[in-house]
């Protein structure tokens, strides 16, 4: 099992380490062999570099909408998808129009593309968000096949649900990124839990009967 996680050695990070714990993935030699090879592929080639030099260019500096600008520029782009939550449209609407600013097409699919009720899903009134009202469901595959038609180059995903969001990327044509995790308690910053799971988030993370 590995435990990168909780290492304090980083092997990984360092030239000729000292010390490797033996559950370390660096220890595996033939596995990174072939993983090397993936790299080295066509498809994977370029885009690897690209992000690598934008990682450094940007260090610090750019917010990732412009990581997301610059990437796609270097890439050769020119039509980004954008697939967003409805609660979130303004924020799409405010990205999308930074990307044709920096002339790029851009296609944009709300979530409730479709319009399909909850009902079709198996979805009991009780479990809806405003029971006993009309409410149609996400639709990431929706989002996904839409953007595929439009034969986009990159799609940057604002804000869907933890699991309409993994659905999108299996069925998106385009490499995805994100540019927005949804999380409306921090106001879109998850990480912000992370920093307080001992203090101020800690009864908030797990059930009550955890």
């Amino acid at each position: 099992m590995y435990t990168c996680a909780h290492c304090r050695v980083l092997a990984c990070y360092q030239e000729k380490p000292e010390k490797i714990p033996a559950n370390c993935p660096v220890n595996d030699v033939d596995v990174y062999q072939e993983i090397r090879k993936e790299y080295q592929k066509e498809e994977n080639s370029r885009f690897f570099t690209t992000s690598t030099r934008i990682e450094s260019e940007g260090y610090c500096q750019w917010p990732r909408i412009r990581e997301v600008i610059e990437f796609s520029r270097k890439m050769g782009y020119t039509k980004l998808g954008v697939a967003f939550c409805i609660g979130l449209q303004e924020e799409a609407r405010i990205a999308a129009n930074l990307f044709r600013k920096q002339g790029f097409t851009v296609s944009s699919v709300i979530c409730k593309n479709g319009s399909i009720p909850k009902e079709e899903f198996g979805i009991e009134n009780e479990e809806k968000l405003h029971p006993g009202s009309y409410e149609p469901a996400c639709n990431p595959i929706g989002q996904a096949i839409m953007l595929n038609r439009e034969k986009t180059d990159f799609n940057v995903v604002i804000g869907l649900c933890v699991g309409h969001d993994s659905l999108f990327f299996r069925y998106s044509e385009a490499p995805t990124t994100v540019l927005v995790a949804k999380d409306r308690v921090l106001a879109h910053n998850p990480a912000g839990a992370l920093y307080c799971a001992d203090s101020y988030f800690a009864d908030r993370l797990e059930p009550a009967d955890g």
